[in-house]
């Protein structure tokens, strides 16, 4: 017979176990604690937690424990329970509920049974549990099967513990009145923990997958930066495990929990979310006369009408006197002069390698060179002031006003994020994502921050953007150079004061930057 002091010593371990479970934050380890608390509090040796697919038609097996047989699947245990036993199907074929089962009993009606005998008992279907006792050697006595029901009254899952066990004879015995009681309140708890749980994970996936929309977006517009955005949250996770993982050093001190992580991979995923507002024709500008269309082929059909122009001179002076052997020499250096200027112009338009000074004055002179009448029938420049502006750029593709636009995205990113009721989890979001382009010395963008004032994470997402930016092989202006050569700049900008010294140190010496090499980029990449 239970003393009151057995009993109120359980009541206490059940309310430790309610607060317990109301702070687990994994589901599986969630689900674990629940099947343990209720063998500990009813002394049973056996149990199994189910719960109820979102079609409502089966019981899946989520946790399987058995003492005297050291069976443990599921969990947290690294067991999983895929395969090791079928699902409960909640109906019959015919459609009618599945009483003889008692989980799915219990499921469909929401009432607990108590079974003193398993062998014994009726109205229930034990066929199964006599087979594995058979196979086992095992002696399934004693049921308690009990409903787990959410806030809603809306039966969940179920909970079913076997064979308790006296803690005077250590024998089985029946699952008493108060184990009964203080398994229904458990599972009652159980249940809200549980709901609350997958709440929050639905939520959850909810935003991340907003947040995927919004890089899908993006991605749609450019596939160029739609690769940016996923591959940038993986280096920066990588590299900030391996700074977790450091004990020496300045960085030594830098813990991060899981709330911390997930932060940080929002923050991550959502760094270039203000790219969806930035034009296509820029993003996407693989050459300097790009727009909609590349408008070197307008260059190039000036040519021609030029080289028509040069041609009817050619035939009117012919016309009026002068030898068709001069006329022509005169026509074909012409036409060979243009030729060559051509294919400046085309060569310049690439933005591949950075333009001297004397590249550009020839481009200049190009301009200046030539006039051609266009549709109206007006005499105009060669090269209007825009599309001489765009092939005189120095280096890559964009002009001063169109790295503005690319730049402005950073802004919007700021913008869009503090616009967001961030909970006290996700409040550092804005200044992670926000930071990836400043500089240590602060001659970065658009805040001007120094090293000091920035966190770590953003100082992390800093190297993981260059990084990426440096190696990616889907860029339409360039090919994703080779890793040596990336760290090699990588070490001129630690050096400059354009990264943080000290994680890019982590970045090597955890060899960051070989792991996502083999995982990302091509193997031809690969040299060192």
């Amino acid at each position: 017979m239970e003393t009151l002091d057995d009993l109120f010593s359980r009541l206490e371990r059940l309310n430790d176990i309610g607060a317990s479970l109301s702070n687990e934050r994994d589901l599986n380890a969630l689900l674990e604690k629940i099947l343990l608390a209720a063998k500990q509090i009813t002394h049973a040796d056996g149990g199994t937690l189910y719960l109820i697919s979102e079609d409502r038609q089966q019981l899946n097996f989520e946790i399987v424990r058995t003492n005297s047989l050291g069976i443990a699947f599921g969990g947290t245990t690294g067991q999983p329970m895929s395969g090791k036993f079928p699902s409960l199907q909640l109906y019959k074929e015919n459609g009618s509920p599945n009483n003889s089962m008692v989980a799915a009993y219990a499921a469909l009606t929401g009432n607990t049974v108590n079974i003193a005998d398993a062998y014994t008992a009726e109205g229930f279907d034990f066929s199964g549990t006599r087979k594995f006792d058979e196979r086992t050697g095992y002696r399934s006595q004693s049921f308690l099967t009990v409903p787990m029901k959410n806030h809603e009254g809306e039966v969940i899952g179920v909970l079913q513990l076997i064979n308790a066990i006296s803690e005077t004879t250590v024998k089985v015995v029946e699952f008493s009145r108060a184990d009964q009681r203080l398994a229904e309140s458990l599972a009652s708890q159980a249940a809200v923990a549980l709901t609350n749980r997958q709440l929050v994970q639905q939520l959850e996936t909810l935003f991340e997958s907003f947040i995927k929309l919004i890089n899908l977006a993006i991605d749609e517009k450019s596939p160029y930066t739609g690769g940016h955005c996923q591959r940038v949250p993986e280096l920066t996770m990588m590299l900030a495990e391996a700074v977790n993982a450091t004990t020496e050093g300045p960085l030594a001190d830098f813990t991060l929990t899981d709330k911390d992580r997930y932060e940080l991979r929002i923050a991550a995923l959502m760094h270039d979310c203000g790219k969806i507002t930035t034009p296509v024709h820029v993003v996407d500008k693989a050459t300097k006369l790009q727009t909609i269309f590349d408008r070197i082929h307008l260059v190039d059909t000036r040519f021609e009408v030029v080289k028509r122009d040069a041609e009817v001179r050619m035939w009117r002076s012919i016309a009026e006197g002068m030898p068709y052997a001069e006329a022509n020499a005169i026509y074909v250096d012409f036409c060979q002069k243009c030729d060559v200027h051509r294919s400046m112009l085309r060569k310049s338009n690439i933005g591949g390698e950075k333009m001297s000074d004397e590249d550009i004055a020839l481009v200049r002179e190009i301009a200046s060179s030539y006039r051609w009448r266009n549709p109206e029938g007006e005499e105009v420049p060669f090269l209007n002031e825009d599309e001489l502006e765009n092939l005189t750029i120095r280096a890559g593709t964009l002009t001063a006003a169109e790295r503005e636009i690319i730049n402005y995205h950073i802004v919007a990113t700021i913008k869009m994020l503090e616009q967001l009721p961030w909970p006290k989890h996700l409040k550092n979001v804005p200044e992670y994502a926000g930071g990836h382009h400043e500089r240590m010395d602060g001659k970065g963008y658009p805040k001007g921050l120094k090293r000091e004032e920035m966190s770590w994470q953003a100082r992390m997402m800093g190297i993981a953007d260059i990084f990426e930016a440096l190696t990616a092989k889907d860029r339409p202006y360039k090919e994703g150079m080779k890793l040596s050569q990336a760290l090699a700049i990588m070490e001129n900008f630690q050096a400059n004061g354009h990264i943080d010294p000290d994680l890019f140190r982590v970045f090597l010496s955890s060899e960051v930057h070989r792991r996502y090499a083999s995982a990302y980029l091509a193997g031809q990449q690969i040299d060192c």
